[in-house]
Formats: C-alpha cells, structure tokens, sequence
C-alpha cells in the first residue's frame, strides 16, 4: 500500500501514526523523517526524488510511505503518483501558503497563488506584477532575491519570506524588495508578495483573485472621447491577444490605454508605451478610473523596448513596420497591429520574414437600423509565432492585401 503524509510541525494524526508504525519503507526529506513514529526494522530513504526512490518497489506488496510537507495534493506529489498509476491514501497537513498567510495575520481566499518552479520565475514575476496579493511557491534559483531583482524598483511590494515553516529553523522575514535583494536566504518555500494598499483585499463568492470581467470590450463611454479602437476592434484585438495570468502585455500607442485596461482586468501584467505626453495623460487617467494596475512608459517603442519587461503579446495601435520589426525581434508569442491603409503588406512580410504565422482582416461595423452610419473600416494584421499551421508567408508577388483610401521613461506603478 503507497501512503503519502503530510507534516507542518503539529503532531501527526492518528491514521499517518499508523501508517508510518506499519510501513516496511519510508521515503522523505531528511528533515522530515526525524522524529516519526518508525518501526527499528523500517528502511528508510533520504529524498525527495519520489519516482525515482518508488522504482523496483512494489507497493501492492509492502506498505510504503512518502514524508512530504504540507498537503500533498496541492502542488505537491499526488499529482504525479497518480499520473504513474499510483492510487495513494493521503493524510495532509497545512498547506504552505496557509501557514504563510497565517504567519503575516492576513486573509489569503482572494490571494493569488503561484509557482515560480520548474522554470517558471518569469510568469511568477509577471503575476506579482498585476496583483496585490501573491504567494509564490520558490525552489533555489527562483527566491525572494530573485523575484527581487525582477520587481524593484519598478514595481513596490512587500516581501514576507517563508523559511522552514513549521520546522526547526522556521523564519518569518518582512523585508522590501531592494534588501531581498542582498540578503542571504536558507531554502525559502513561500514568498507574499503584497501590495501594501490592497493587501487586506475583499471578501467573494469565490477564492482566488479577483474575478475578470463579466463582460469584456468595455463600451466606448468607459474611455470618454480618446482616440482608442472602438469595442468592436478592441473585442478582436483580445482575442488574437489572448491575455492571461502570468503574460506580459505590452500596450503600444493605443490612443487611451484602452487595450491594456482590457489586458489587465484578465490579470495579465501590462506596459503601457507611448511617446505622447497627452496620450499618457490619457492613460493613466483610465487606469485610474478603471482600477487595474498598468505600468507605464514614455517614449518611442523602438528606442524603449529593450529596457522593457520581456512580453508575451504585444499590441501596436500605430507605428507601422519599423515597430513591428522591433517588437517582432523580441519574440512575443503573439502580435496584433492596427495597420494603417498600405502597411498591411509590409507588416504581413515582416511578420512573416521573423517566424510568425500571420493574417489579416478588414473590420467594418454596419448597424442594423437606419439611425446609424457604418463604421469606418479597420485592417488588423496579427502573428502567432506558437501556431501550427502558418496562415502567411511572406509575398513575392509584393500583391497589396487591401485597396482602400485613404527616450524611454521611467517604468512607474499605476492603479
């Protein structure tokens, strides 16, 4: 029989006193192996490598179990044990981020709560980047100083580090993220990342962040009069923009930051460029109004993107094929462009000519009754550099796709 048991420094329950007392192998870390109920004869191996400890045992034969931290099933070994047609009786303890949350006293139903394993520091960044209220799971090379380094100074947050909860060395460190930075850290298992201003949060239905919007393409009237596509052309700029936890946006020269608000209120993190002083007047009035948190930076894109965060998608409301070269370069998954009239064929084979799989379309809204005049036509080219089936290549007929007429900044949080 394969049982897993989690420890959080109380005592053990009565059902992992006795599977540990009959177990004929026990495998865990080496701190969590001291002190266990274990019988003299019981093996015992020191890891946590599970699979590879569980190859050549025969769990159908002997009574094994695995000494983890925490609750197993919550981004723990479950998860993999019955991927590999274990079937596990478990017995949990508190998870990390509980204890976490429990240790800074505050309420975690509306945290946001990530991994920054596996390789996924970047995203784990990113998160902390749109939200007020993040745990982030750490492992060596992906820590507070690390998360540190990505976030100061652009972005002000609160650190609470988690080392060795529950355990012998349990320490509990409030610290900002410029000393993060430099201090020196035992085995950090959970990082708060908290924004100091919103860290209380609200009660909801549901746990997790906040929910995303119950409608999306926000009508006209919510951005005033700016010069941003309308919702139609935001609705499908969206959806070739597909933005998400984890992502960063870069919102380049939308007019009203329009684009981006939208970006946001999915919880991706967003940059907002645009060399426009009104413009970026504009936009930070928006943010405001709207309540999301959109970074934003003056300047060219072309000059500025390299001292901006990495982006996932990138939408470009004006700048034409240079722009488009530039972000392209940087290799975002996804690229959507407001073309103006002949710049679709240019921007079509530069997208093409770096990888991506590009289209593009002609959108024009007609009412149905007579009081209304149809909308002016937009051209929207997009590139997934991910997508299966390539859409475009570049032309060598140099045929047109349509006929019709016609310094960086400091980066700086807004909410």
């Amino acid at each position: 029989m394969l049982t897993v048991v989690g420890r959080d420094g109380t005592p053990l329950s009565e059902g992992a006193k006795a599977a540990l007392e009959s177990a004929t192998l026990v495998i865990g870390a080496p701190a969590h192996l001291d002190g266990l109920p274990l019988a003299s004869d019981v093996r015992t191996v020191a890891t946590t490598v599970f699979a590879e400890a569980l190859e050549g045992v025969d769990v159908t034969e002997e009574d094994v179990v695995l000494v983890v931290d925490g609750d197993p099933g919550y981004f723990g070994v479950v998860r993999e044990l019955l991927e590999k047609g274990h079937a596990p009786e478990s017995f949990p303890a508190t998870t990390l981020v509980a204890r976490a949350f429990s240790q800074a006293g505050l309420p975690w139903d509306d945290a946001l709560v990530v991994s920054a394993k596996g390789g996924h520091l970047r995203q784990a960044v990113n998160a902390c980047r749109a939200h007020p209220k993040v745990a982030v799971l750490t492992e060596p090379g992906a820590g507070p100083s690390e998360l540190a380094r990505a976030l100061f100074p652009v972005t002000p947050r609160s650190f609470v580090v988690c080392e060795d909860l529950g355990g012998p060395k349990e320490r509990i460190v409030y610290v900002r993220p410029a000393e993060a930075t430099t201090r020196p850290w035992n085995d950090p298992e959970v990082v708060l990342v908290l924004d100091n201003r919103h860290a209380l949060g609200e009660a909801n239905w549901v746990p997790g962040p906040v929910l995303g919007p119950a409608g999306w393409a926000l009508p006209a009237e919510a951005f005033g009069d700016g010069p941003g596509p309308r919702p139609d052309v935001r609705a499908f700029v969206l959806a070739k923009l597909g933005p998400r936890v984890g992502d960063m946006v870069w919102d380049v020269e939308s007019g009203d930051g329009s684009v981006g608000i939208e970006c946001a209120r999915f919880g991706a993190a967003v940059v907002a460029v645009d060399r426009d002083h009104s413009a970026s007047a504009r936009v930070r009035e928006n943010v405001r109004l709207h309540g999301v948190k959109v970074a934003m930076a003056s300047g060219d894109v072309r000059s500025s993107a390299e001292h901006l965060p990495e982006p996932d998608a990138v939408f470009l409301g004006r700048g034409g094929p240079e722009a488009v070269r530039v972000c392209a370069a940087l290799r975002p998954s996804r690229i959507v462009v407001l073309a103006a009239p002949g710049e679709a064929q240019a921007i079509l084979d530069e997208l093409g000519g770096q990888g991506f799989a590009a289209d593009a379309v002609r959108l024009q809204a007609a009412p149905l009754t007579t009081r209304g005049e149809a909308a002016e036509p937009v051209i929207v080219v997009w590139g997934e550099r991910d997508a299966r089936t390539p859409a475009w290549r570049p032309s060598r007929t140099g045929r047109p796709i349509e006929t019709i007429p016609a310094l960086p900044g400091v980066v700086e949080e807004r909410s």
